[in-house]
Protein backbone atom coordinates (compact mmCIF):
# COMPACT_ATOMS: atom_id res chain seq x y z
CA UNK A 1 0.00 0.00 0.00
CA UNK A 2 1.33 3.46 -0.92
CA UNK A 3 0.52 6.82 0.56
CA UNK A 4 0.63 10.14 -1.30
CA UNK A 5 2.88 12.59 0.47
CA UNK A 6 2.22 16.31 0.17
CA UNK A 7 5.51 18.12 -0.06
CA UNK A 8 5.88 20.82 2.59
CA UNK A 9 7.73 24.11 2.19
CA UNK A 10 10.71 24.61 4.43
CA UNK A 11 12.15 27.56 6.27
CA UNK A 12 15.42 27.13 4.41
CA UNK A 13 16.76 25.02 7.28
CA UNK A 14 14.88 21.89 6.31
CA UNK A 15 12.00 22.54 8.71
CA UNK A 16 8.49 22.27 7.36
CA UNK A 17 6.36 25.37 7.99
CA UNK A 18 2.90 24.64 6.59
CA UNK A 19 0.97 22.95 3.82
CA UNK A 20 1.41 24.47 0.39
CA UNK A 21 -1.02 27.22 -0.48
CA UNK A 22 -0.03 27.45 -4.14
CA UNK A 23 -1.63 24.88 -6.46
CA UNK A 24 0.27 22.45 -8.63
CA UNK A 25 -1.15 24.23 -11.68
CA UNK A 26 0.26 27.53 -10.47
CA UNK A 27 3.64 25.95 -9.79
CA UNK A 28 3.64 24.51 -13.32
CA UNK A 29 2.92 27.98 -14.74
CA UNK A 30 5.69 29.49 -12.60
CA UNK A 31 8.08 26.77 -13.79
CA UNK A 32 7.48 27.86 -17.40
CA UNK A 33 8.69 31.33 -16.45
CA UNK A 34 11.63 30.03 -14.45
CA UNK A 35 12.75 28.03 -17.50
CA UNK A 36 13.20 31.28 -19.44
CA UNK A 37 16.11 32.32 -17.22
CA UNK A 38 19.48 30.76 -16.39
CA UNK A 39 19.12 28.34 -13.45
CA UNK A 40 21.06 30.62 -11.13
CA UNK A 41 18.64 33.50 -11.89
CA UNK A 42 15.30 31.85 -11.07
CA UNK A 43 14.44 34.90 -8.90
CA UNK A 44 13.97 36.82 -12.16
CA UNK A 45 10.59 35.08 -12.43
CA UNK A 46 9.27 36.86 -9.33
CA UNK A 47 6.90 39.25 -11.14
CA UNK A 48 5.23 36.58 -13.29
CA UNK A 49 5.12 34.26 -10.25
CA UNK A 50 3.31 36.92 -8.23
CA UNK A 51 0.85 37.49 -11.09
CA UNK A 52 0.11 33.77 -11.32
CA UNK A 53 -0.38 33.40 -7.57
CA UNK A 54 -2.50 36.56 -7.33
CA UNK A 55 -4.74 35.45 -10.21
CA UNK A 56 -5.26 32.08 -8.52
CA UNK A 57 -6.12 33.76 -5.20
CA UNK A 58 -9.12 35.91 -6.16
CA UNK A 59 -6.95 38.83 -7.21
CA UNK A 60 -4.82 39.47 -4.12
CA UNK A 61 -1.68 38.29 -2.34
CA UNK A 62 -1.26 37.33 1.29
CA UNK A 63 1.98 37.27 3.26
CA UNK A 64 1.79 33.48 3.37
CA UNK A 65 1.52 33.29 -0.43
CA UNK A 66 4.41 35.71 -0.90
CA UNK A 67 6.48 33.70 1.58
CA UNK A 68 5.84 30.56 -0.45
CA UNK A 69 6.84 32.34 -3.68
CA UNK A 70 10.04 33.51 -1.98
CA UNK A 71 10.88 30.01 -0.86
CA UNK A 72 10.13 28.49 -4.25
CA UNK A 73 12.30 31.04 -6.04
CA UNK A 74 15.06 30.82 -3.43
CA UNK A 75 14.99 34.45 -2.45
CA UNK A 76 14.50 36.35 0.82
CA UNK A 77 10.87 36.98 1.77
CA UNK A 78 11.56 40.70 2.11
CA UNK A 79 12.68 40.83 -1.53
CA UNK A 80 9.32 39.44 -2.65
CA UNK A 81 7.49 41.90 -0.37
CA UNK A 82 9.49 44.75 -1.90
CA UNK A 83 8.47 43.76 -5.43
CA UNK A 84 4.84 43.18 -4.47
CA UNK A 85 4.58 46.51 -2.66
CA UNK A 86 6.42 48.54 -5.33
CA UNK A 87 4.18 47.67 -8.28
CA UNK A 88 0.57 48.87 -8.21
CA UNK A 89 -0.70 45.79 -10.03
CA UNK A 90 -0.25 43.65 -6.93
CA UNK A 91 -3.00 43.74 -4.33
CA UNK A 92 -2.60 42.97 -0.62
CA UNK A 93 -6.27 42.86 0.28
CA UNK A 94 -9.29 41.43 -1.53
CA UNK A 95 -10.52 43.35 -4.56
CA UNK A 96 -13.63 43.16 -6.68
CA UNK A 97 -14.07 40.75 -9.53
CA UNK A 98 -13.31 43.65 -11.88
CA UNK A 99 -10.53 45.97 -10.73
CA UNK A 100 -10.67 49.30 -12.53
CA UNK A 101 -7.25 50.95 -12.30
CA UNK A 102 -7.61 54.58 -13.35
CA UNK A 103 -4.53 56.54 -14.31
CA UNK A 104 -4.53 59.96 -12.66
CA UNK A 105 -1.04 61.04 -13.69
CA UNK A 106 -0.43 64.28 -15.56
CA UNK A 107 -1.56 63.39 -19.11
CA UNK A 108 -4.70 61.61 -17.94
CA UNK A 109 -5.43 64.30 -15.37
CA UNK A 110 -5.16 67.08 -17.95
CA UNK A 111 -7.44 65.19 -20.34
CA UNK A 112 -10.22 64.31 -17.91
CA UNK A 113 -9.41 61.41 -15.59
CA UNK A 114 -10.90 63.35 -12.68
CA UNK A 115 -14.27 63.37 -14.49
CA UNK A 116 -14.01 59.59 -15.01
CA UNK A 117 -13.18 59.03 -11.33
CA UNK A 118 -16.14 61.17 -10.19
CA UNK A 119 -18.43 59.37 -12.62
CA UNK A 120 -17.40 55.93 -11.36
CA UNK A 121 -17.62 56.97 -7.71
CA UNK A 122 -21.16 58.22 -8.28
CA UNK A 123 -22.15 55.20 -10.40
CA UNK A 124 -20.93 52.64 -7.83
CA UNK A 125 -21.44 54.66 -4.64
CA UNK A 126 -17.83 54.09 -3.55
CA UNK A 127 -14.59 56.05 -3.43
CA UNK A 128 -11.16 55.30 -4.89
CA UNK A 129 -9.64 52.28 -3.15
CA UNK A 130 -13.02 50.78 -2.30
CA UNK A 131 -15.00 47.80 -3.56
CA UNK A 132 -18.72 47.69 -4.27
CA UNK A 133 -20.78 45.86 -1.62
CA UNK A 134 -21.53 43.05 -4.10
CA UNK A 135 -17.78 42.52 -4.62
CA UNK A 136 -18.05 43.12 -8.34
CA UNK A 137 -15.98 46.32 -8.81
CA UNK A 138 -12.97 47.96 -7.19
CA UNK A 139 -11.86 51.43 -8.28
CA UNK A 140 -8.14 52.08 -7.85
CA UNK A 141 -6.07 55.16 -8.56
CA UNK A 142 -2.75 54.37 -10.23
CA UNK A 143 0.17 56.33 -11.53
CA UNK A 144 1.18 56.22 -15.17
CA UNK A 145 0.21 53.07 -17.04
CA UNK A 146 2.33 54.04 -20.04
CA UNK A 147 -0.50 54.92 -22.42
CA UNK A 148 -0.38 58.72 -22.28
CA UNK A 149 -1.28 59.05 -25.95
CA UNK A 150 -4.66 57.48 -25.14
CA UNK A 151 -5.43 59.60 -22.10
CA UNK A 152 -7.56 59.47 -20.11
CA UNK A 153 -7.27 55.73 -19.72
CA UNK A 154 -7.76 52.84 -17.36
CA UNK A 155 -6.85 49.21 -16.96
CA UNK A 156 -9.64 46.72 -16.27
CA UNK A 157 -8.16 43.33 -15.51
CA UNK A 158 -5.35 43.25 -18.07
CA UNK A 159 -7.11 45.26 -20.78
CA UNK A 160 -6.29 48.89 -21.52
CA UNK A 161 -9.17 51.25 -22.34
CA UNK A 162 -8.21 54.62 -23.77
CA UNK A 163 -9.77 57.99 -24.67
CA UNK A 164 -12.35 57.51 -21.94
CA UNK A 165 -15.52 59.47 -21.46
CA UNK A 166 -18.27 58.68 -18.94
CA UNK A 167 -20.32 57.20 -21.79
CA UNK A 168 -17.44 55.08 -23.07
CA UNK A 169 -16.61 53.66 -19.62
CA UNK A 170 -20.31 52.85 -19.09
CA UNK A 171 -20.38 50.93 -22.39
CA UNK A 172 -17.24 49.00 -21.37
CA UNK A 173 -18.68 48.14 -17.96
CA UNK A 174 -21.97 46.93 -19.47
CA UNK A 175 -20.04 44.23 -21.37
CA UNK A 176 -18.53 42.79 -18.18
CA UNK A 177 -20.28 39.88 -16.50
Amino acid sequence: MTTDVVEQPTTGHGKSTQAKLISRESYAAIDKWIAKYPAENRQAAVIPALHIVQDANSGHLTNALMDEVAEYLGMPEIAVYEVASFYSMFEHKPVGKHKISICTNISCMLLGSEEIVKHLEKKFGIKLGQTTPDGKFTIKEVECLGACVGAPMCLIGRDYHEHLTPEKIDAILEKLD
